[in-house]
């Protein structure tokens, strides 16, 4: 049975939670580098800034897509992106991003096949206090997220900013408001484990 939240067709404007993992429950990044190449792939396509090219000297197409917030853990990646006019630039960009890695982590792990169980799934965000919701969701998943390499908090607390994340479409909250919109959770573990349970993660 096809997954509820395997988007076939996309809309825009809009907002969606994009996810996916390891087939098999398999590590997609194993380390530091795996992420960081990850992140350089999804930059290429997005930041405006981003002139690197193909072997073949063609530069790596621009999606019209805007990625808003992010986290990468060891067997899942989250994304939250939103498309302005184009219905399908979010699926063009992670069909190229999810391609892209696969080659280079078969490559470098000297594997073939499928790295991802799937194609990857998204869930629509359809109104404003769900869409911040899914900001607190995907920065809480790390245990240690306050201090947590591979999110994009620090970007939503002025810690740094890069051209091709873009966290002011969603923040109408002073940094210091955010960090306590996170820490404002009773019992964070449940609430994970009950968005996990919807998204079928």
């Amino acid at each position: 049975m096809p997954s509820r939240n395997t988007v076939k067709q996309f809309g825009a404007p809009a907002y969606y939670h994009v996810y996916n993992r390891g087939a098999g429950g398999r590590k997609i990044f194993q380390t530091d580098a795996d992420k960081r190449k990850f992140l350089a792939i999804l930059a290429r396509h997005l930041d405006p800034d981003d002139t690197s090219a193909r072997d073949d000297g063609v530069p790596y197409p621009k999606y019209d897509a805007e990625l808003n917030a992010y986290c990468l853990m060891g067997n899942h990646f989250h994304l939250l992106l939103y498309q302005e006019s184009d219905p399908e630039a979010i699926s063009r960009l992670l069909r190229s991003v999810c391609t892209a890695y696969t080659m280079y982590f078969n490559k470098r792990y000297k594997q073939q096949g499928h790295l991802f169980q799937s194609i990857f799934k998204a869930s629509h965000i359809t109104n404003e206090p769900y869409l911040l919701h899914i900001s607190r969701y995907i920065h809480l998943n790390p245990r240690t997220y306050r201090t947590y390499a591979w999110s994009s908090l620090g970007a939503y607390l002025d810690e740094w900013e890069t051209g091709w994340l873009h966290p002011k479409r969603l923040m109408d909250m002073t940094p210091s408001q955010y960090l306590s919109f996170l820490e404002d959770y009773e019992d964070r573990k449940a609430v994970l484990e009950e968005v996990k349970k919807q998204l079928a993660l």
